[in-house]
């Protein structure tokens, strides 16, 4: 028994080493990537590079799972030990997979919000005599985001001579950006003016973000009337109805 769980404290050690160096490893390259690509290019990483680091992203999710579960054995040890592990690794499980759904929502809502502020900065830099991809490069640097990164993104695989419906992708992918994209990608093809319509565009996901505004509210106010209606009930039935019960029930007994 002393065997396997000095075996398995080796294995936890042997894991948490990995995934610490695997991290530190994916980090160093990444930062070497995008200060070789600024440098020469002048631009953001693009997806390609992203591509090649996807393997420690698989590791970096799974080495939580195996930990707790490692961990579980080597503390509690035997059959019961397992059973720990189990417990422990599928609650990580469940908690890294909700904070990635949280993450994704906001992530969608920060679009949503961002949206109109990089339309309306792109139609200025369109309208004072910039490229539209040069646009949306510089644009996207400086706002960041979700919306900012495919904006940068989208515009470095352009320069660099992607097809315009795969560097748009990742932007497309965006609540409310299908219509922006559109426009990058007409404009970019035949240099047609794009200032005036991602104006437009700009007002009217302004409009939208008003209207789900008003929704919102509206669905508020009417999830609000029911409990404010229990709490005032009480009061109503005490002070306007049990009096006039306590009346008309003295009158009558009276009347006897």
């Amino acid at each position: 028994m002393d065997v396997v769980h000095r075996l398995g404290a080796v294995l936890c050690a042997a894991l948490a080493a990995v995934w610490l160096g695997r991290a530190v490893e994916t980090r160093w390259r990444e930062r070497e990537l995008r200060r070789r690509v600024r440098l020469v290019l002048d631009v953001v990483a693009v997806d390609a590079a992203r591509r090649g680091l996807q393997v420690p992203g698989v590791v970096r999710r799974w080495a939580p799972v195996a930990g707790a579960v490692s961990a579980g054995y080597v503390v509690v040890g035997g059959a019961a030990g397992l059973l720990v592990g189990a417990v422990a690794g599928g609650a990580v499980w469940r908690w890294l997979r909700g904070r990635a759904v949280s993450s994704g929502a906001d992530e969608a809502a920060e679009a949503v919000r961002q949206l109109p502020l990089a339309a309306d900065l792109l139609a200025a830099c369109i309208a004072a005599g910039a490229d539209p991809v040069e646009a949306a490069r510089v644009v996207g640097e400086s706002v960041g985001g979700p919306v900012g990164r495919g904006l940068a993104r989208g515009a470095a695989q352009v320069r660099l001579g992607g097809e315009p419906g795969v560097a748009w992708r990742e932007l497309a992918a965006l609540p409310g950006a299908g219509v922006l994209v559109r426009l990058l990608e007409r404009a970019g093809e035949s240099g047609a003016p794009a200032a005036g319509p991602v104006a437009r565009i700009a007002a009217e996901c302004r409009a939208e973000r008003g209207r789900r505004a008003t929704a919102v509210a509206r669905r508020a106010a009417v999830a609000v009337t029911a409990p404010v209606g229990l709490c005032f009930l009480p009061a109503f039935l005490v002070i306007g109805v049990l009096p006039v019960v306590i009346g008309l029930g003295d009158g009558m007994l009276g009347g006897r």
